[in-house]
């Protein structure tokens, strides 16, 4: 049977734009925790898990994570006063603050003290389990024999990660060594897996502080950032804007969504035209 052009595929993962509305909420939400909160905080964070991050977001619930876009928290750090006069001692350490937001960070709104803030963070941390892509931190070598921790109805799974296994009276049994990882190499996907599947956390979750401003002592580097060099942060730190508009900041996206759609809008003439030629092909057939 031919397949059916209403035989389609539809992706349910498409989500909505947030849009300008939701940008400006943020400026708007950052701009009044500045003026309620006494001290802000630029941290990033090593392994993010979303999850763990939550438990953070708990701990701290009488102060204010935000955690998107740099150029959008930017904006909501720039000093507007509304009498008019500018602090300009708060508006060059704001400046410092904005300077320092490159790559992937978020900023912390909260009344504590930066010694409390501090001492919090430095002493918290938590074990994940190791993605892709992440350097083994030891060797993990497994001996030849029974594997009890696993059923028998994932042994099927094990030998398509790349484990020499079988099953020996219902139990998982490797039939040789096997070297899952070594140190200092970066891990596969399969040995993530495996690994995951072992309970052996490589990986911590760790916030840091990189920089703070507070009132009493102004802006101050605490951590130097490790700024992973891409296409995005490689082009902020060669050119620095002059000045932060913040029209142009927000319709950056909205400028592309143009783009997209001029080039769809060509598209599509392109395609009228290509079938207006076919109907003349066909009048001209016709007449003949």
């Amino acid at each position: 049977m031919p397949r059916s052009k209403r035989d389609q595929k539809v992706s349910l993962t498409k989500t909505d734009r947030k849009g300008l509305s939701n940008k400006q909420q943020i400026i708007e939400d950052i701009q009044e925790c500045r003026q309620k909160y006494d001290n802000v905080f630029l941290f990033s964070v090593q392994n993010m898990r979303n999850a763990k991050l939550k438990d953070v977001r708990t701990a701290w619930k009488n102060s204010r994570f935000f955690f998107g876009k740099n150029r959008v928290m930017q904006l909501g750090l720039k000093f507007v006063s509304d009498d008019g006069d500018e602090d300009p001692k708060l508006e060059q350490d704001l400046e410092k603050l904005r300077d320092q937001m490159i790559g992937q960070c978020g900023l912390l709104f909260t009344s504590e003290s930066k010694e409390t803030v501090l001492d919090w963070f430095d002493s918290y941390s938590a074990d994940e389990f190791a993605r892709s892509g992440f350097r083994a931190t030891k060797t993990i070598h497994l001996k030849e024999g029974p594997l009890e921790e696993f059923s028998h109805a994932i042994e099927p799974h094990l030998r398509s990660l790349g484990m020499p296994t079988k099953l020996e009276r219902g139990i998982v049994t490797l039939y040789k060594e096997f070297t899952v990882c070594e140190k200092g190499k970066v891990l596969t996907p399969e040995q993530a897996r495996i690994l995951k599947l072992l309970g052996k956390p490589m990986a911590k979750f760790k916030v840091i502080i990189n920089c703070c401003y507070t009132k009493e002592n102004g802006f101050e580097e605490i951590k130097k950032r490790d700024i992973v060099v891409t296409k995005k942060t490689k082009k902020v730190l060669n050119k620095k804007p002059k000045k932060a508009k913040s029209e142009e900041a927000m319709s950056e996206d909205e400028d592309e969504d143009d783009e997209e759609d001029m080039s769809d809008e060509e598209d599509e003439d392109e395609e009228m035209d290509m079938d207006d030629e076919d109907d003349d092909d066909d009048e001209d057939d016709d007449k003949a």
